[in-house]
């Protein structure tokens, strides 16, 4: 794998975590506004409903909620201006990483943090080929 090549993985892996957490939270705060409950995951688990969820009111959830959506248009954006090979959209995908983790953490996410090992590895091999 050329470098290259692994910053455009990188650059696709943040935009998919970005949009893939990200674009769902309007539908669950709607939700839980309208029922006072989170949406499921096919049926299986909460969306979003880690340890901080029975800890607040569901105002101050939604909050939180609206501000990880904002995280993640962040890290869209970045991974949009690293697959142009750009340093410092790379710098600010690995200064938003410890933000994000503090959200996977609050909403028990586990998949997030496996994927941004295997960013940081990208990134790390490819960084001599960014601008």
């Amino acid at each position: 794998m050329s470098p290259g090549t692994s910053i455009e993985i990188a650059a696709a892996l943040t935009v998919l975590v970005g949009a893939g957490f990200g674009l769902p939270i309007p539908w669950a705060a709607w939700r839980l506004r309208q029922t006072g409950h989170l949406p499921t995951f096919i049926g299986l688990f909460p969306m979003y409903g880690g340890p901080l969820f029975p800890r607040v009111s569901h105002r101050t959830f939604t909050l939180v909620l609206l501000s990880f959506a904002a995280v993640c248009a962040l890290d869209v954006l970045a991974g949009l201006a690293l697959w142009r090979d750009d340093r410092d959209a790379a710098i600010l995908v690995l200064a938003l990483l410890p933000v994000e983790a503090a959200y996977w953490v609050a909403f028990a996410l586990p998949i997030p943090p496996v994927i941004a090992v295997v960013r940081v590895a990208l990134l790390a091999f490819g960084w001599r080929a960014l601008a």
